[in-house]
């Protein structure tokens, strides 16, 4: 779907959403839907493949599963960093810039927003940008790490097309032999600065999402399913203050039936079209 072709459906609710946004200061949530036209894709939208994301619990207790980990996130690593922002990270930034939206509150791990030259980023869940220590605290930028890696591996290839998965992994073949990266200043476990499945969000990082909405006087959610516990609970206190929520998802989430307006439909497309229409008003 063109954003100048958007049907007359989607293109009334765009109109609702502008009315309820006009007016006010906007804090943005967004999740993984917002990526998927750079080529990132999602856990749980329509065709995304069945995945099971590696727990914390099995990086740090499993040597087999922390170098089936570092295999399968540096063969798509590349590929990962490479995406570039679409149009609706930058109707999002231009929203920012404007005046109009307070800031973006992200459940991505891709730096998109950052790189579309938004300036109030709450990355929920962490980065792939940069890789700690866990022992000393040493942080390493990811572009470095992956030098070191392909040098102490020289036989890896890593291929032109991966099947990319949301957070910058794919499903290696086999692990066997690869040299896990380790802390060059102590020699201790390093892990990438995101959140892994079965950890919780830093304490610090949700009450900075939390200040962003209570800041704000209206939220918009885009391209997430609000499956993660942090986004509805975000919804929920947007809710609690009768702000009004609009919701831009293709298929369902568990914050419909408490949005002000639901638009099914893509992100990118209808990010632009809003953008422009709270921009002329």
């Amino acid at each position: 779907m063109s954003v100048l072709d958007l049907d007359a459906e989607t293109t009334a609710a765009v109109e609702r959403a502008a009315d309820a946004l006009a007016g006010h200061r906007v804090a943005v949530l967004t999740g993984a839907g917002v990526s998927t036209d750079s080529g990132i894709p999602d856990y749980r939208g329509k065709g995304a493949p069945v995945r099971t994301p590696m727990t914390a619990q099995q990086f740090l207790a499993d040597d087999s599963s922390r170098r089936r980990y570092w295999v399968g996130s540096h063969l798509g690593w590349r590929t990962f960093a490479a995406a570039a922002p679409n149009e609706g990270h930058r109707a999002l930034a231009a929203l920012e810039h404007a005046g109009i939206a307070s800031g973006v509150i992200t459940q991505n791990v891709d730096g998109l927003h950052v790189r579309a030259g938004s300036r109030r980023v709450v990355e929920l869940h962490g980065t792939m940008r940069r890789v700690s220590c866990l022992h000393c605290g040493q942080v390493f930028d990811r572009r470095d790490l992956a030098v070191r890696i392909e040098r102490d591996n020289p036989w890896i290839t890593v291929p032109e097309n991966v099947e990319l998965g949301p957070d910058g992994d794919v499903l290696p073949a086999a692990s066997d032999g690869f040299v896990v990266p380790d802390c060059s200043v102590c020699g201790g476990m390093l892990k990438p600065e995101v959140v892994f499945f079965g950890e919780y969000i830093p304490l610090e990082k949700f009450r900075e999402a939390e200040q962003l909405v209570r800041s704000s006087t209206a939220l918009l959610i885009a391209g997430s399913s609000l499956v993660v516990n942090s986004g509805i609970r975000l919804l929920d206190r947007a809710r609690r203050r009768r702000l009004p929520i609009v919701i831009v998802n293709r298929g369902e989430t568990r914050g419909d039936t408490r949005a002000t307006v639901k638009i099914d439909a893509g992100t990118s497309e209808v990010l632009t079209v809003l953008g422009r229409e709270l921009a002329g008003r």
